[in-house]
This record gives structure tokens, sequence and C-alpha cells, in this order.
């Protein structure tokens, strides 16, 4: 088995599958911590390469693992717009480790050569969705997902116009899709829901739109969202498949109690570690003992 530790996690892959475990640093950031440990099977894999640093910068470089367009709903939802230090599928590697990242790199390819693997787009999402229920606050409310519906809910800082047409319930086959954005410097991001049969934006400002979520100022708002994002665009019908193919269901694991009671116990630790506001951990425990 090879294996990677980087500055921010640690990849190892055993021929079959690379696995990405974010470091428990206080560092890391949000976004990949509230991901958790990441599966990529090798059908998922487009290819990977080593990007060689400066010794300035006491780095050896960055391993990038590329994907096949369509594998992951992270992907599909976040469309490119993720910063580099927050995208999973990157991983800077000290200056000491520079010699065991080529190694990983060329124990993926050969692994890539000899099982002859596509690098062309899939119609089937490869590497699971985030689990569920899960929740991000924005500037203005909460959205949440629990696996079958998605909600809004306005908070004080609401605009007169959500607040007007009300907090907001979707079963997860109403949606035509979800957009998402990162509030980048002092623009505003959001997570919008395109509603099957609905008129369309009552405003392209994320502020004003009752089925979007502003996000404005915090990386926080945005790692979470984007979480969210890819939890709910990975159990949506996938945009390559054929009209034919049924949307994917939730895993059957996610109605088991068992992985409830492991899903409070990745809800716990993400609070004490200060992943999880108050607010996100109780919305999100209360989701799951509604299920239980």
């Amino acid at each position: 088995m090879a294996e990677l530790i980087g500055k921010n996690g640690t990849w190892t892959f055993d021929g079959d599958v690379v696995r990405v475990v974010p470091s428990h640093e206080k560092d890391v950031p949000r976004l990949r911590s509230a991901l958790g440990e990441i599966a990529v099977p090798l059908e998922a894999v487009a290819g990977i390469a080593f990007e060689a640093g400066t010794k300035a910068k006491n780095s050896a470089g960055r391993i990038r693992l590329r994907l096949r367009v369509g594998a992951d709903p992270l992907v599909q939802a976040c469309g490119g717009r993720l910063a580099d230090e927050a995208d999973p599928y990157q991983l800077e590697v000290p200056v000491e480790r520079g010699g065991v990242a080529e190694y990983f790199a060329d124990e993926v390819r050969n692994a890539l050569s000899v099982a002859q693997i596509s690098a062309e787009p899939t119609d089937q999402y490869l590497i699971a969705p985030p689990s569920v229920p899960i929740s991000a606050t924005g500037n203005d409310g909460t959205a949440s997902f629990d696996g079958d519906t998605v909600r809004l809910e306005w908070g004080w800082l609401a605009d007169g116009k959500k607040r007007t047409a009300g907090n907001r319930t979707w079963p997860l086959a109403a949606l035509e899709s979800v957009e998402w954005r990162p509030a980048v410097g002092m623009d505003w991001g959001w997570i919008r829901f395109r509603v099957r049969g609905d008129a369309g934006i009552v405003s392209a400002n994320p502020r004003l739109d009752p089925n979007c979520l502003a996000l404005w100022g915090t990386k926080k708002e945005s790692g979470t969202s984007a979480v969210l994002a890819a939890a709910i665009v990975g159990r949506m019908a996938h945009p390559n498949a054929s009209p034919e193919t049924p949307a994917p269901s939730a895993p059957a694991a996610v109605s088991d109690h068992d992985a409830l009671l492991r899903r409070l116990r990745e809800l716990g630790g993400l609070h004490r570690d200060g992943i999880l506001t108050d607010e996100e951990f109780a919305t999100a425990k209360q989701a799951v003992l509604k299920q239980m």
C-alpha cells in the first residue's frame, strides 16, 4: 500500500481505491473537515500529477488527482469554483516527502494503465455523496437536507421578500438543479435551488431570491454549503444519464440504526472540534433523531 502524508491530510492507495483523509489540524479548510474521508475508486480517476514546488516555500510541491468528468458529485456541484486549499483532490507535499509523492503518483498511474481505465466522462457518480442529514448556515438563514427533503429556513437577517415568501420545503424530486457559488472577497456567494415548474428566479440578487441561501464574508459558510450542495446533487439524476435511467437513491445504510448512531458520533466530533456551530449541530442532530 502506498501512503502519502501531506500538510492537510493523508492519501493512501491499495491498488483499487485512493483514500483521502483530512488532517485534524485547526488550519484545515472547513470543507475538507466536513467531507471527512473520501474513497475514490480507481475507475473514477482520469489521471494524477505531481507538480514540483520551490524550496523557498518549504514545499516539495502539490499532488493533484484528476477525476473523470461526472464521477464526483462535489466536483459536479462546485463546477471548478473550489479554491486550491479547499479542494480535497489536491495535497500540498512537505519538502521531505517529494520522493514519496512521485512514487505515489507512479503507483496510481501504473494501476490505471494495467486496468485500462477510461478517461471518458461517466454517466453515473462513482464517488459516494456526503452523508445526510446535513445543514449549512448562510448569511440570511439555514439550508438542510435529510436525504428526501430540502428545507430553507430564514433568519432575522433575511430580506423582507424572503420572509414574505416564508420558509421553503421541496422534495428531492421537485428540484431541477442546484447551483453553488462561493463568497469571494466582497462578492456574494449562494446556494440556489432551481425548482421544476417554478416561474423562475425572482431576482438574480441572492439576497432577494426566496429559492436561494445567500453566502457572504466567511469561508465557513461557503465550505459547509458546498458539502450540502454535493449531498443533494449526488442523489439527483446524473446530468449525463439517459432519460430512462432512474435517479440514484440514498444508500440503504443511511436508514440503518447503527449507521445513524455512527452519524451522531461523527456530528458530535465535528461539533467538539469547532467544525459545526451550535446551531448547525442541533439542526443535524434533530434530523438524525427523527430518522431513528
